[in-house]
């Protein structure tokens, strides 16, 4: 099956919903206008139930079946925050909110997954129930867990879920995913040193934080590359150091920060420890004292395997088999649907948007030419999973 004709028929009217959402970002669990919109959209379509503030100010709805005979109940879920990002693109639906925008295709997300909320409202040729998912706080505020947390799962009685994000630099309409683990697990560290202050002419009478600071971040690098097996992945970065205000005074105090990513829990326990002994080690041979504090992240997003080969399988219905890649390399980015994945059984997909911008990029626009397709994925997710008879 290609593209869904109906679908197609509305592919205007979906790209008019990304366009509306694109002009109006909100940041973390800050989307009521998404979330009213889709709100009002899915009510317009005449879905069976629509449920606002899930996790905070998520939406979820209800589209049952001509028939409920399997018994079965399938989650689709869509994304609907944006990031504190200036937009540099030009177009008449550009971000009316300095410094928010879609930078990471989300808006593309939401309204793929309307259109299909639409079609499937409209048409009802499945066996169950479908529950569509508009979560909000994707970008570091773990919405997913929230909406976990918020009995979600229980609440609609939802047994599988599945996930979707664009992925520029891929064709246009191509898919990809890979069974395990796609996406890492992020945790942040934050590292202060605390030295002794002195006139920068006269370091001898202090303890340069400084000097400190530096030798444990190239340390910290030694850890991936001498410490963890070279067939494992993990990414130790720092991404910031923050140290004194003068040009002639050694501050007293140095701090810098960044991330950690890993794909195995054993991993990212090995880096941990190894973090601290280095850490320790450096603040005990200078006489200094550290603290560490880490924020632990989003788990792994880790696919199952018949659900993984499902999606697939779906993809390759509508792509055919040549545009979809089943061996896809792991991402060492971090993703908030593995909270929902660890709920209950399900798969994340990357889609291809094209030759565009990198996501989080000040240039990047989700691509209105994939939504066809990926509204057609969503709806053929439910009619293959529960097939009307």
């Amino acid at each position: 099956m290609p593209v869904n004709n109906r679908i197609a028929d509305f592919h205007d009217e979906i790209a008019e919903w990304r366009q509306t959402i694109h002009q109006h970002p909100g940041l973390l669990y800050d989307v009521e206008e998404t979330a009213a919109l889709v709100s009002e959209k899915l009510k317009s379509f005449g879905v069976d139930e629509v449920v606002e503030n899930i996790g905070r100010t998520g939406v979820v709805a209800v589209i049952k079946g001509r028939k409920s005979d399997s018994g079965k109940v399938i989650g689709m879920r869509a994304d609907m925050d944006a990031l504190p990002i200036v937009e540099k693109n030009d177009s008449p639906y550009k971000s009316k909110y300095e410094g928010k925008m879609h930078a990471c295709g989300h808006d593309g997300h939401t309204a793929m997954l309307l259109g299909a909320a639409k079609y499937l409202a409209e048409t009802r040729n499945f066996d169950g129930t479908a529950v569509v998912i508009f979560q909000p706080a994707e970008e570091g505020g773990a919405g997913g867990k929230a909406m976990v947390d918020d009995g979600m799962m229980d609440r609609f009685g939802i047994q599988e879920v599945y996930g979707l994000h664009n992925m520029p630099g891929v064709p246009l309409g191509d898919f990809a995913i890979r069974s395990g683990a796609l996406m890492a697990g992020t945790d942040e560290f934050t590292i202060t040193v605390n030295g002794l202050g002195a006139h920068a002419a006269m370091p001898h009478n202090g303890n340069d934080p400084i000097i400190i600071a530096t030798q444990m971040v190239q340390a910290l690098q030694t850890i991936v590359s001498r410490n963890i097996d070279p067939l494992s992945s993990a990414v130790v970065t720092v991404t910031a150091i923050h140290a004194g205000k003068a040009y002639n005074v050694i501050p007293q105090e140095a701090q810098f920060y960044g991330t950690i990513r890993t794909l195995d829990r054993e991993v990212r326990a090995q880096v941990m420890e190894r973090m601290h002994e280095v850490v320790n080690g450096i603040a005990s041979a200078y006489g200094a004292e550290v603290d560490i504090a880490i924020k632990e992240g989003y788990p792994v997003t880790v696919n199952h395997d018949a659900q993984t080969d499902f999606a697939a399988s779906v993809a390759k219905d509508i792509v055919g088999e040549g545009r979809v890649v089943t061996d896809k390399l792991p991402v060492m980015g971090g993703e908030d649907f593995s909270y929902m994945l660890e709920a209950r059984p399900g798969a994340f997909i990357f889609m291809g948007n094209g030759d565009t911008a990198g996501l989080h990029h000040e240039e990047y626009d989700f691509n209105d030419e994939a939504i066809p397709v990926g509204s057609s994925y969503w709806a053929k997710i439910i009619e293959t999973a529960m097939p009307a008879g």
